[in-house]
């Protein structure tokens, strides 16, 4: 059995969501046992991203000012959208935009290790399932950044996992909401819904 097939996501914590006006933001906070800089390569080096990330990026995020197509991964059809990197901090702060959705990750030194933080705006109706498809992520880039990696699972490919089902239903009990069913463009992992 590989280490892919041994995965199963620990219980659901470490996320919240915030409600501005209309406006929803979920929150995912993980605390990762290596350094802001070599999690701070990983969420800007389009290598890396392609094991663990949703989307794919056709260049580095590392650069304020840099124009990066991202694209989704495990869709049905892929939907590509431009975006341009608003804030490059490294290793502490990375802002941008993917597919009409604000992106705002934050590295803090944190106990010999990083405290990472991810900040997005969310359509209400999927944010336990946003929560859970960044849960499984965040899993995923903690093996590869530990050398142990399992491959990216996203989309489709995290809804077949029990762990994503249950995180799910988890999530939605801790904000509050009626757990949904599959997006209706089922595929990021993350809840993005695409028009």
């Amino acid at each position: 059995m590989t280490d892919r097939e041994q995965y199963a996501p620990g219980p659901a914590s470490g996320a919240q969501v915030r409600k501005e006006g209309e406006k929803w933001t979920l929150i995912v906070v993980r605390e990762l046992r290596h350094s802001p800089e070599k999690v701070w390569q990983a969420l800007t080096d389009p290598a890396q991203l392609r094991e663990w990330a949703p989307f794919d990026a056709d260049r580095s995020l590392g650069t304020v000012g840099t124009t990066v197509k991202l694209t989704t991964v495990g869709t049905p059809r892929p939907h590509v959208s431009e975006t341009t990197v608003t804030r490059a901090d490294a290793p502490k702060a990375l802002e941008y935009n993917w597919g009409g959705f604000d992106m705002r990750w934050e590295l803090e030194a944190f106990g010999g290790g990083t405290r990472l933080t991810l900040w997005t705006n969310i359509d209400r109706n999927f944010i336990s399932m946003g929560a859970a498809g960044w849960h499984i992520c965040f899993d995923v880039l903690e093996r590869l950044l530990a050398g142990q990696p399992i491959g990216r699972i996203v989309g489709p490919d995290a809804m077949k996992f029990g762990g994503w089902r249950r995180l799910n239903a988890e999530y939605a009990t801790q904000f509050g909401v009626e757990t949904p069913g599959r997006p209706s463009r089922p595929g990021t992992g993350t809840s993005r819904r695409r028009t």
